[in-house]
């Protein structure tokens, strides 16, 4: 979307007419961008527009979000047996889903969209798009231990040995992992393999999008910049097929911390 007039997007958006947007304008009911909005205001690709606190968008129009997933959310939109799932936590206008799941126990980053394209994309594993990790076992991290899970674990129940990654310690209990697949639950297998239990798990980033300082439950609409470069990411690891064992091979390493709060 190019720069456009707010009351025309309102309209577009099917809230109003624009005579009615300029009244809700006017009145300060819309914010932009968490600025309340002025008559004659403009809206770009990748603001936020809220009315009446409630955000808006086009039906048409494709969105990723990204959002910090707390633990005991499900990542499904429907399940009668759970009470903490995707579409219960997260109102949003457009309908999304997500691209790759992060289980009940784990938090951290989880990238909602509407744009298929881009699930299709992402889901691929065989493309090696990376995913980074801050993992506490209940146990003293050593070296043997990190050079076994950065040389690829078998696991037994799934009879397949992980692809090689990249694990460093970042404290007595503490590590970052990057990992270019994505089996079912692979980090607490790959520890559990080892005779480590987890008792915290935060994705903090996927190929270039950030957790950042999103706080558990808080969710944002990724820029046009860091779509863009998501887009350039996924065909350049596409390319050049797996990037084991490298931090921010395919794109910059996040330089996340050890917070697991």
């Amino acid at each position: 979307m190019e720069r456009e007039r707010l009351n025309k997007y309102l309209a577009e958006c099917g809230i109003c007419s624009r005579r009615e947007a300029d009244n809700l304008i006017r009145t300060g009911r819309v914010i932009v961008s968490g600025q309340t909005a002025r008559l004659g205001a403009v809206v770009e690709e990748g603001q936020e527009v809220l009315v009446d606190g409630k955000p808006v968008a086009r039906r048409d129009r494709k969105v990723v979000l990204l959002y910090h997933k707390p633990v005991g959310v499900v990542c499904t939109e429907r399940d009668p047996h759970e009470k903490r799932t995707l579409s219960n936590e997260i109102k949003y206008p457009l309908r999304v889903t997500y691209a790759g799941r992060l289980d009940k126990e784990s938090q951290g980053l989880l990238i909602l969209t509407n744009d298929g394209a881009l699930i299709d994309e992402m889901m691929r594993g065989a493309n090696g798009h990376e995913k980074e990790y801050i993992v506490k076992v209940d146990r003293k991290i050593t070296e043997d231990f990190l050079k076994r899970m950065a040389g690829g674990i078998y696991l037994r129940d799934l009879k397949v040995r992980t692809r090689p990654c990249r694990a460093e310690k970042l404290g007595e209990k503490t590590f970052r992992i990057v990992l270019t697949q994505g089996l079912n639950r692979q980090i607490r297998r790959m520890c559990g393999e080892l005779h480590y239990r987890i008792v915290g798990l935060k994705r903090v980033r996927v190929v270039n999008l950030q957790l950042g300082d999103l706080k558990p439950g808080e969710f944002r609409e990724a820029s046009a910049e860091e779509i863009r470069e998501l887009w350039n990411c996924l065909k350049k690891s596409g390319n050049e097929g797996d990037s084991h064992g490298s931090i921010g091979k395919n794109c910059p390493d996040s330089g996340a911390g050890a917070n697991l709060k």
